[in-house]
């Protein structure tokens, strides 16, 4: 560690909570298994997503895309339910995946980050997650895209284009957030959490991973580019 700050405070991740799920996904299911969104994948989240439909069919890469790049809540919910059986089952998978990667204090309770109060971790353990996920080359790919297009569906006739979200990485809204040594990461907000972010950066052989939770925008990418030019 470089540099810490309150590392093992307790905060709510938000949508960063998606990297352990796309990690989850990667390491037990293959790129082209078929997920169907169920009626619950649908009607149990809000927030963002990619306007699924009941009953849509995608593969999984495409889904793990839409985790990464739009935030999807619907996907990550389908994806812990194709890959766990059942939401509940994927959420003790997450949590012991958590455990297994050395993590003290984190307690998962979706698959997505939408607010629940036993859903939460810390800079610290975030990291640990973060690392592992970028050891595995697939991760890498998918969360450093800066575009990707999902082809028509049984339920959708045209392609659906993703963006990511990212601003460190992809100019989303803005280009004045771009950081040059970005190789991806995760955002995430909710009104409780605030905003949180994971990146990844490369310099000189070099590879940081940067976590930020709890901070109001634009301080996520602020805050994120001088602990990398520090570091670096």
């Amino acid at each position: 560690v470089l540099y810490e700050k309150n590392s093992d405070e307790r905060n709510y991740p938000a949508s960063i909570t998606k990297i352990m799920t796309t990690l989850l996904a990667l390491e037990n299911s293959d790129l082209n298994e078929v997920v169907t969104f169920s009626d619950d994948a649908i009607n149990n989240t809000e927030g963002s997503g990619i306007y699924r439909d009941y009953g849509e069919q995608m593969t999984m890469e495409q889904c793990l895309y839409a985790v990464m790049l739009n935030s999807a809540n619907e996907c990550a919910y389908a994806v812990a339910e194709h890959v766990g059986g059942t939401v509940e089952h994927f959420v003790d998978m997450m949590n012991e995946k958590a455990a297994e990667l050395g993590c003290t204090n984190t307690h998962f309770a979706n698959p997505h980050g939408l607010f629940d109060e036993n859903h939460y971790t810390t800079a610290h353990d975030m990291a640990l997650i973060a690392k592992a996920a970028y050891q595995n080359e697939t991760f890498r790919i998918i969360t450093g895209t800066a575009r990707y297009t999902i082809p028509p569906t049984n339920k959708h006739d045209e392609p659906t284009d993703l963006q990511n979200h990212n601003e460190m990485l992809y100019p989303f809204k803005t280009l004045k957030y771009r950081y040059e040594y970005c190789t991806g990461g995760k955002t995430g907000y909710t009104d409780i959490a605030r905003s949180t972010l994971v990146t990844y950066a490369e310099k000189d052989g070099m590879s940081l991973v940067c976590v930020v939770m709890h901070t109001e925008s634009p301080n996520q990418w602020t805050d994120s580019r001088n602990l990398f030019d520090y570091a670096f």
